[in-house]
Order: C-alpha cells, then structure tokens, then sequence
C-alpha cells in the first residue's frame, strides 16, 4: 500500500514556542477557548431568561469548573488509564506539561464542582447540571482538535483516502484513522447540537431538572463508542473492549438513571 499519497502529521503543539518544553501549546489554548465559550453560554442564557445565574453566579461556577475538570481529568487519567505510573510517581499529576487527562474523569470533577456550588443556592444541583451540559461539546471540540494538532489519540491502521501518518507521533508508518477528528465531529458539534436544541427548543431542563444532563450523558456515550471503534487503544482493554468505551458503560447507567428519576415539577412534592 502506497503511503506517498497520504499527509504526514507535522504540526507542532505549540502555537508559539520559547524553549524545548515552554510555551502556548494548542491543548492549553483549546481549554482556554472551551472555558470561554462555556461562560459565554451561561451568560446568554441568562440575558434570555433561561437561567438565574447571574454574571458573578457565573464566574464563581467557572472557577469551580475549571478546578474540577483539571483535577478530575488529570487524575482520572492516571487511574483510569495509567495507574501503574501514578503509584510509582504520583507526583506526575502536578507535571502538566507532560500530558495526560481524562474525560470520565473530567465528568467527576465537574459532577462534584455542581455539587460544591450547589450546596447553598437556590438552584439544585441538577438544575444547575442540565445547563452546564449544554456547554461541555465547546470544551470537547476545542480538545479533540488539540488531539489531532498534537499527533496523539490516533487511530487505527486503514487505507481511507483522509487517513494520516502519524510517524512523528509514534504512530508509525502505516496511514491511519484521523479518530481525533471523528470525535471531535461526534462528541463536539453533533453533541452540541442535541443539548441545544433540547435546551432552547423544549421545556425538558425547566420541566424535568436532571433529564437534559441524562440525555447528554447517554448521548455522549455513544459518540464515544462509535468513535472508540476507529481510535487505536491507549491502554489495555477491558472485557475485549477499549477502555474508553468501557468507562462508558458508567456514564450509560448514570444517564439512565437521571432521566428514570426526573420528574415534572409540578408532580413533587412541596
């Protein structure tokens, strides 16, 4: 199989560099940019009436977010994935520059970020919940591109006419599935889409608090399996299955278990 057709991956992960480790790289920039878009969100949500969190509400809420999502990532990668190399050197999560994060385990650290910001306001935490799932498709896009920029989470070996070389990656020489931009399309834009339309176009997240986050977690659970289908394993599977879909299974029974247990407000009980 001729591989002269196919690009080479040679981008750098740095969108400006100042020495062999430091710089702005790509991945910092797109949690930057999944950050800002998610405030953004909330705050237009507000402007329309669909939220009460005011703009302080808002930054207090992203400066939770954002700690839950670092904490939550980096160590659900390592435990998840790596937790061979966590117990030998736990340090390794404070060495961010070396890569390493987690998306179920972003998810937890969000899940107990909605629950400290909960804890003492009006809104309850799944009131709370079904906005911020509206607004995590911006962070996963942003990331699965900085994915591909940075020439890791590629995928498996085939002869499609859009495959890559990832050589300079570790990938080898053999052209490969682009499966960073796969979920990039599934788990960023066509997730994005789904919750918005459910957030402006129905009632579902006044109406049944806890439903619209049940419905992303399902839905993010079968992007995330189609794509697994094409991503080259990062770990040792689990069951026969990557580890990423596996994880899912998880996110697949909390997702069930939010739309059972959401109810019509009217129905509760005062």
């Amino acid at each position: 199989m001729p591989t002269l057709a196919y690009w080479i991956h040679d981008l750098s992960p740095f969108l400006v560099r100042f020495g062999e480790n430091f710089g702005l790289r790509w991945y910092g920039l797109a949690y930057l940019m999944g950050f800002l878009g998610a405030g953004w969100l909330l705050r237009r949500y507000h402007q329309a009436g669909r939220s009460t969190l005011e703009t302080p509400a808002v930054f207090d809420l992203m400066t939770l977010l954002v700690a839950g999502v670092i904490v939550g990532g980096r160590l659900g990668y390592f435990l998840l994935y790596q937790p061979a190399v966590f117990f030998s050197d736990p340090l390794i999560l404070v060495r961010v520059w070396e890569g390493g994060m987690a998306s179920h385990g972003g998810f937890l650290g969000v899940t107990v970020a909605l629950w400290w910001f909960s804890r003492k306001r009006a809104e309850t935490m799944l009131q709370v919940a079904d906005l911020i799932v509206t607004t995590v498709p911006v962070g996963l896009f942003f990331g699965r591109v900085a994915n591909f920029i940075n020439g890791e989470l590629y995928g498996k070996t085939t002869a499609v006419p859009w495959a890559v070389i990832f050589e300079n990656t570790g990938g080898g020489t053999l052209p490969r599935h682009p499966s960073q931009l796969y979920e990039a399309a599934l788990e960023g834009l066509v997730l994005f889409v789904f919750v918005q339309w459910r957030f402006w176009k129905t009632d579902c997240a006044k109406a049944q608090p806890g439903r619209l986050s049940g419905e992303f977690l399902l839905t993010y659970a079968l992007a995330r399996a189609v794509c697994e289908i094409f991503r080259e394993p990062d770990a040792a599977l689990i069951l026969g299955l990557n580890r990423g879909t596996f994880y899912s299974f998880f996110l697949i029974a909390g997702g069930v278990a939010l739309i059972a247990l959401a109810r019509p407000m009217a129905s509760r009980p005062k």
